[in-house]
């Protein structure tokens, strides 16, 4: 074996970036922020940051969704908080041109919240706004009303069509969708949460029967709720149960 050079190696940086997803007005929307410096100054990406030298890639993840949402991250093993998000690893990205600066590697985290706030920009972001998923992944880009708009930088375009078809094949064999809700919500909030996800119109009945009759699914707390207009409708919390039998199979579409 040869001896090790270090001059062999030079030098690369890590990044994380943050696929943020939240359901808004019945869509599934993604954190978008306008970079306020170059590279791809102006243009749209997704959140996210270096890691720093003395912090490890969860922690770099959790930092930068708390700086661009103002939220927590929690253990996915762990109970959901009411201010808390769902965050996991999603993938790897290291195209040796990815970033024009240098060789940088994206260790990219996918993050589930509840209907979030208005962002707010932090870092070298010069703005920040939630994007329906499906223009980010259509058009490349978001613009406002008059605006053209540009493929988002980076390879960001590539890390949210990932991030979004975890979401979207996760939701099939997992609770995760009840990341999407507050601590307690009716079956038809969670029906939409499904329905923005997926892009899909479900019959009420019938997944009302399936999600009622998935052992460990829905739990529920004996209150109702008037909030989303008629008559009352019964509150359920998300139960113990992490992996769904039998599973909540997407439409063909």
């Amino acid at each position: 074996m040869s001896p090790y050079d270090p001059s062999a190696f030079p030098p690369f940086a890590v990044t994380v970036d943050l696929v943020v997803l939240t359901v808004r007005r019945h869509a599934l929307c993604a954190l978008a922020v306008r970079r306020g410096e170059q590279p791809f100054q102006g243009r749209w990406a997704l959140p996210g940051g270096f890691v720093r030298q003395d912090e490890d890639l969860s922690a770099a993840a959790a930092r930068e969704l708390i700086e661009e949402t103002g939220l927590c991250a929690h253990d996915p093993d762990g109970p959901v908080q009411a201010n808390g998000a769902h965050l996991e690893q999603l993938a790897t990205y290291g195209d040796p041109k990815r970033d024009p600066r240098m060789r940088v590697v994206s260790v990219a985290h996918l993050a589930l919240a509840p209907d979030l706030p208005a962002p707010r920009a932090g870092g070298d972001a010069h703005s920040a706004r939630w994007a329906p998923v499906e223009a980010l992944l259509q058009q490349g880009g978001y613009g406002r009303e008059g605006e053209q708009a540009a493929p988002l930088a980076f390879d960001h375009a590539q890390i949210l069509a990932d991030g979004v078809e975890r979401a979207r094949s996760k939701i099939e064999y997992s609770s995760l969708a009840t990341a999407f809700c507050p601590p307690e919500f009716t079956v038809g909030e969670l029906r939409r949460v499904y329905e923005a996800v997926w892009g899909v119109v479900l019959d009420p009945r019938n997944f009302h029967r399936k999600v009622t009759g998935t052992p460990g699914f829905l739990v529920p707390t004996g209150g109702t709720t008037t909030r989303q207009g008629g008559r009352p409708a019964q509150l359920f919390r998300a139960g113990g149960a992490t992996l769904l039998n039998p599973p909540m199979l997407r439409p063909e579409i």
